[in-house]
């Protein structure tokens, strides 16, 4: 027995964290390196929700608020649910914490007893699996693929489910893999869950706001009615407002699951920090108008870096729905032998040869649960996307 928790053996520093790490290290040891890994908009903050901040502290707002949230915010969240999603959550069915991250924790947390089970369609984001084996519950992993447009067949999720499933986590856009799902197939995945009561659902809507191509954003509890009293509706400020470092993160959820997540927060965190609240309160209640814009720009970026990747020899990069990630196959680089003489036989192989080659930092694929792929973030110039994307053709054009 070492003196750290056995439940830690059970979990796996982020990756995507370390990735961006590495790269911060390299370039600090003055390496050209251009850094992919971070899912950060490099938009600002608007100014009208830093003035917000701003006057959060000159009006003396700096106290220790409410654990799960200030009414005020916690109103223009249910205002948010009811005007874009068609969903009705009471003040009280709302929880307020630091990012979306502590949400799902506190969720988890609250739910999970040892042997239960949580299904996490993949490719996922990191955090998920390691979040169920820290609350020590099981993470039970479903396949989807390439082909399928990385999304989970009905039939897939219907032969996970057990008498110990407690929750599936469904997350749409995806991170990392951009795809997202329509009314029709979200219906297709409730209809299954609608036949098995125990099944709670975490939706992770995160992105609900970065889609493309005029399609419609839909979630679980708008799709599936009967489907409210057993899901969580979880959201943030995060990506569409520029605002990762801020820590604000929210749910809509039935009463009782709600105030238990206030209890694990109450022992860990206590509340959110006022400022990012008041804040908060801005973004949503404020004027919404540089989201359009800014999914322009997004979705330039989108259509340059899958064109140009398909241009490299062995990849393969489907054109994702939403977020700001692509997730290409690099299964045609495999067996295959990189300048420095390293063969490649997986996809953390690719990625430490291309960091190493070319100075480009992106993520494995496997990190996610699906390889042999990577995952880039197009969340960065225009300019520095376009001198990756060509290092990367170069790249897979060296190897032999």
């Amino acid at each position: 027995m070492g003196f750290i928790a056995d439940s830690l053996s059970r979990v796996k520093p982020s990756a995507t964290i370390a990735v961006s790490t590495k790269a911060r290290e390299l370039k600090a040891a003055g390496r050209d390196v251009i850094g992919l890994g971070a899912g950060e908009p490099d938009f600002d903050t608007p100014e009208n929700i830093k003035e917000a901040a701003i006057k959060a502290i000159r009006d003396g707002k700096t106290k220790y608020t409410a654990v799960d949230g200030i009414p005020e915010l916690k109103q223009a969240i249910s205002a948010k649910f009811k005007r874009e999603n068609g969903l009705d959550y009471a003040p009280d069915q709302i929880s307020v914490g630091t990012g979306g991250k502590q949400v799902l924790y506190n969720a988890l947390m609250a739910t999970i007893n040892p042997g239960d089970e949580v299904i996490i369609p993949t490719p996922y984001w990191v955090s998920y699996p390691d979040m169920v084996a820290l609350a020590g519950g099981t993470p039970v992993i479903i396949e989807s693929s390439l082909e399928s447009g990385f999304k989970v067949d009905p039939g897939v999720l219907k032969a996970a489910i057990t008498p110990k499933t407690k929750w599936l986590i469904f997350n749409s856009p995806s991170n990392p893999s951009g795809a997202a799902y329509t009314a029709a197939e979200i219906k297709a995945l409730t209809d299954v869950l609608e036949a098995h009561p125990h099944v709670w659902v975490m939706t992770d809507d995160m992105y609900e706001h970065l889609v493309y191509d005029d399609f419609k954003f839909a979630t679980v509890a708008e799709v599936a009615p009967a489907l409210v009293e057993r899901t969580l509706t979880v959201n943030g400020v995060s990506k569409a407002y520029s605002m990762t470092g801020w820590r604000i993160g929210y749910a809509g959820g039935p009463k009782t699951l709600i105030k238990a997540m206030a209890n694990v927060q109450s022992q860990s965190t206590s509340n959110p920090s006022s400022i990012s609240q008041w804040a908060a309160v801005e973004a949503l209640n404020g004027p919404q108008d540089f989201i359009a814009p800014n999914n322009e720009v997004f979705k330039g970026r989108r259509d340059l870096v899958v064109s140009m990747l398909n241009q490299a020899s062995g990849i393969s990069c489907p054109v994702p729905e939403g977020a700001f990630y692509v997730f290409p196959s690099c299964a045609g680089t495999i067996g295959k032998t990189s300048p420095s003489g390293k063969t490649l036989g997986t996809d953390e192989d690719f990625v430490t040869e291309l960091l190493e080659a070319e100075g480009v930092a992106v993520v494995h694929g496997s990190a996610f649960g699906l390889g042999p792929n990577f995952r880039i973030s197009y969340a960065t110039s225009t300019e520095a996307l376009e001198e990756a994307c060509t290092r990367i053709q170069r790249f897979c054009g060296n190897l032999s």
